[in-house]
């Protein structure tokens, strides 16, 4: 993949996240802010799932950090995101100047989109717009909120690392 396949890449999953977020901010929800689905007035509306109902759809908004730490400072989350969006953002720049390591780049491309999204929201809505819940057999797991660019951050972590502590040719 070029360059350019990974910044388009990182723009992908900003916009796409903010579509997703903007969709469900729009959104009607139950009391315990699951999403409903449509239906014509007057009807009763489900709560929308996938997967046969093993993922929920939510409404959440997460003022802090993962798991909400942090959400009593805000601005200090704020102000880190920032600061760590930026310095995988250097990285990011840096890796498109070198030759091979792609799971390096992919990594870092799937990390940064993810980080700006949330570190868009952070600034712009003060706070991060989180829709999906898993329900599985780990309850712990079920109480859990999250996002597409969470799982962009994660995934691209991991990518990151091991494209750092191999050679890739």
């Amino acid at each position: 993949m070029g360059m350019a396949g990974y910044v388009l890449g990182v723009i992908g999953i900003f916009l796409g996240d903010l579509w997703i977020k903007d969709r469900i901010e729009g959104s009607d929800t139950d009391k315990s802010g699951n999403v409903l689905g449509r239906g014509r007035e007057g009807d009763c509306r489900k709560p929308m799932t996938l997967a046969g109902g093993r993922v929920r759809i939510r409404k959440y908004h997460n003022e802090g950090a993962m798991l909400n730490l942090g959400q009593r400072r805000r601005k200090a989350v704020a102000a880190l995101s920032v600061a760590l969006t930026g310095a995988v953002g250097g990285m990011f720049l840096c890796s498109l100047g070198q030759r091979g390591n792609r799971l390096l780049r992919a990594g870092l491309a799937l990390l940064l989109g993810g980080a700006f999204s949330n570190t868009y929201d952070r600034l712009k809505r003060r706070y991060v717009v989180d829709y999906l819940t898993f329900q599985v057999g780990w309850k712990p797991l079920g109480r859990v909120v999250f996002n597409l660019s969470d799982f962009a951050i994660m995934i691209g972590a991991m990518l990151a690392v091991l494209g750092a502590s191999r050679d890739e040719g």
